[in-house]
């Protein structure tokens, strides 16, 4: 009778494990697959962005860029149209990152998510102010229009720069939270620190015309390049998602 009792008990629990286990590995897939697609929204607007702006600049960097624009205007609209699809790359990044953001902080996801959408919408206006060179190249012989073709490149880089610099500031608490929660690896979180501390104080120094962002962006690009890596083959760790405190409680009850 004991013998009876035991094998229904066991055999009962059996499904119960087994859906537990069942669980875990759905909850942990879920979990790397929203860890990949915000790491490969990460790398796909950091090249966006940098494609666009290669061939932004390979138009407007000539001394008398306008005079070319007839024959290079599909290039400069190319580049243009890169910059602002990087604008819904960076709003899905930041609205992804959101829930997983907001179990550990509700004010730093809000911050991070609303930073974005200003920089986005820098970079758009920046995009704008490029297009609008085009039909600049019908009255390229004019004065009026090469000191117009030289404000709208101008405007452009002022935009982006204020643009990175808002973003570099939100950034700080983004990767202070990172750390502190553990959802990446310390030395991770600490070179985004780094990076995103190097790249607002970069984008401050060109808006009042010290030129030296170039060489702070570095730090910057190397988390922006590391983070998608690491998400693409470890994810988030799973206090992203709770799982190690469900088990815990499971464990014991």
């Amino acid at each position: 009778m004991k013998q009876t009792i035991l094998s229904r008990s066991s055999s009962s629990t059996e499904p119960v494990g087994a859906g537990e286990s069942l669980k875990r590995r759905v909850s942990t897939g879920s979990r790397m697959t929203v860890s990949r697609v915000i790491g490969a929204l990460f790398l796909c607007g950091f090249l966006l962005y940098g494609v666009g702006s290669v061939l932004v600049t390979s138009v407007t960097g000539a001394p008398d860029f306008l005079s070319t624009i007839s024959a290079n205007k599909t290039i400069l609209v190319l580049g243009a149209f890169l910059i602002l699809l990087n604008t819904a790359v960076d709003v899905g990044k930041a609205v992804l990152f959101f829930p997983i953001l907001e179990k550990h902080g509700k004010r730093t996801a809000l911050g991070y998510l609303a930073t974005m959408i200003v920089e986005v919408v820098f970079l758009s206006l920046g995009a704008l102010a490029l297009l609008t060179i085009v039909p600049l190249g019908q009255h390229a012989a004019e004065g009026w229009a090469k000191g117009l073709g030289s404000l709208l490149v101008q405007s452009n880089t002022m935009a982006y720069q204020i643009g990175e610099a808002v973003l570099g500031f939100g950034a700080l608490f983004l990767c202070a939270l990172l750390l502190r929660t553990r959802l990446i690896p310390g030395w991770l979180a600490i070179s985004g620190l780094i990076g995103y501390a190097c790249l607002m104080m970069g984008s401050i120094a060109e808006i009042f015309g010290i030129h030296i962002s170039l060489y702070l962006t570095i730090p910057g690009f190397f988390f922006e390049l590391a983070l998608p890596f690491w998400l693409f083959f470890k994810g988030f760790q799973p206090e992203a998602y709770g799982q190690d405190s469900r088990d815990r409680k499971e464990e014991h009850p």
